[in-house]
């Protein structure tokens, strides 16, 4: 039996999810949807970043990911709102909630992007493309928001599909399909493709997905290595990736932050990558996992970005042992004369198996930081992140505990409304067309 695979794909999330509730719940005879608009952070802390456009800021050039100051310029008349993440993780689990009523399977990939398999379900629901329809029309009527639908037989033609013209829509990319819907579109339209590959695409003479198609793959291969026989095997429809009900674990953990103003000496810096250190360990021993390698970002006032990494002798889960490598790798990294505005630290290599090695100078170090960051994350969900914290972070410097891209809001899943933390990774994270895709590199 031929598999259906859906993805339904929210229009517009953050905006059209704070339309929504301004104009069902409070009321307001304007739909932001309808105007120039857009979600933004808050310049004044440097979070100004746009999250989310409307269709007619778009017309106007507005992108997500772009500074306010630019969108302005483009749109002086823009009308700004600040996000909601509360009511957004709200939203998503509404619209979850519906397609987990209608599909015997269902995963969901973001906040605003869910796949649902409808294989064999025709003689309980009739035509698979029927129902499609049935969905997006019922999301629409009951929760008061747009979600484009792709249908195809895999989950990459149906992602492709439902990039295909919006909002409010239902889109087929079946095998048939492909050579009229698909390959006359740029190469840059293509899952996975980021601005880097799609450089070294076009210098190979390769600008749609068509020519990307019936290109050698051993000569995509031989330039782009793996990632340029993955996305051939892409162009051509072919992806044999299976649903899956639970979330996959990680495969690396990271944090950044945008600070307030510009870090300009190392014992700042260390406090903030302290910060960072405190969420990705509060994280990864959320999922049991340990990580091996550890990176550091830095961003200039200039807007360069530099990264370096550190292979751990030991793979660690402790926030002080990631702190400490953080500090290490942060220290060679950085030539303490450059003004900072941002820092990040990742961890990779991770797994849950990850053994360690007892050491004979001190057999119970880690096992004493375990217990100690045990303790600490079972203070905070019982009563909150701001319960405890280590007295580095009492000093009234700007720098507090548990910094990065993950807004309280969205680490405790809370539903009442809470002021928004975002910074620009985070805006990256969410508003996903701005970040770096996997297998592409900045710059």
């Amino acid at each position: 039996m031929a598999k259906i695979i859906c993805h339904i794909d929210v229009n517009s999330a953050f905006l059209s999810w704070s339309a929504a509730y301004r104009v069902h719940v409070l009321g307001d005879a304007l739909d932001l949807r309808e105007i120039p608009s857009a979600v933004c952070g808050d310049p004044e802390s440097r979070h100004g970043i746009i999250l989310a456009k409307s269709a007619p800021a778009k017309l106007y050039g507005v992108k997500t990911g772009e500074p306010l100051f630019q969108a302005r310029q483009k749109c002086p008349q823009l009308v700004v709102v600040a996000p909601d993440y509360a009511l957004y993780v709200e939203n998503s689990r509404r619209f979850i909630a519906i397609l987990r009523e209608v599909a015997p399977l269902v995963e969901q990939y973001s906040i605003d992007e869910a796949y649902c398999d409808l294989s064999g379900t025709e003689k309980l629901y009739g035509d698979p493309l029927q129902t499609a329809v049935r969905i997006k029309d019922r999301i629409r009527d009951e929760l008061g928001f747009t979600v484009n639908v792709g249908v195809s037989c895999n989950k990459l033609l149906a992602k492709m599909a439902s990039d295909f013209e919006k909002p409010d829509r239902v889109h087929t990319l079946f095998p048939a399909e492909i050579a009229e819907k698909l390959w006359p579109l740029p190469v840059r339209e293509l899952f996975l493709v980021g601005p880097a590959t799609e450089r070294k695409l076009q210098a190979m003479g390769i600008t749609t997905i068509g020519q990307l198609a019936q290109a050698d793959p051993a000569h995509l291969r031989a330039r782009l290595h793996k990632h340029g026989e993955l996305i051939w095997n892409f162009a051509n429809g072919r992806a044999d990736d299976e649903l899956a009900a639970e979330t996959a674990l990680n495969k690396g953990y990271g944090n950044s932050v945008t600070t307030a103003v510009d870090i300009v000496d190392r014992q700042t810096a260390h406090k903030v990558l302290l910060s960072l250190s405190e969420t990705v360990g509060m994280r990864m021993r959320r999922d049991a996992q340990r990580g091996s390698c550890i990176s550091v970002q830095i961003r200039s006032n200039a807007f360069r970005n530099v990264s370096r990494q550190m292979q751990l002798p030991q793979p660690t889960d402790a926030t002080l042992e990631i702190y400490h490598a953080a500090c290490r790798v942060f220290d060679d990294l950085w030539d303490g004369r450059t003004p900072l505005r941002l820092l990040g630290v990742q961890m990779s290599g991770v797994s849950r198996e990850a053994p360690r090695q007892g050491s004979l100078f001190e057999p119970d170090a880690y096992e004493r930081l375990a217990r100690s960051d045990a303790a600490i994350d079972s203070i905070r969900a019982r009563f909150g992140e701001s319960a405890i914290m280590r007295a580095s972070f009492l000093q009234t410097d700007g720098v507090g505990p548990m910094a990065g891209g993950l807004s309280k809001a969205r680490r405790s899943g809370v539903t009442k409304p809470v002021p928004p933390e975002e910074d620009e990774a985070s805006a990256e994270f969410w508003a996903g067309s701005a970040g770096l895709l996997p297998g592409e590199e900045e710059g």
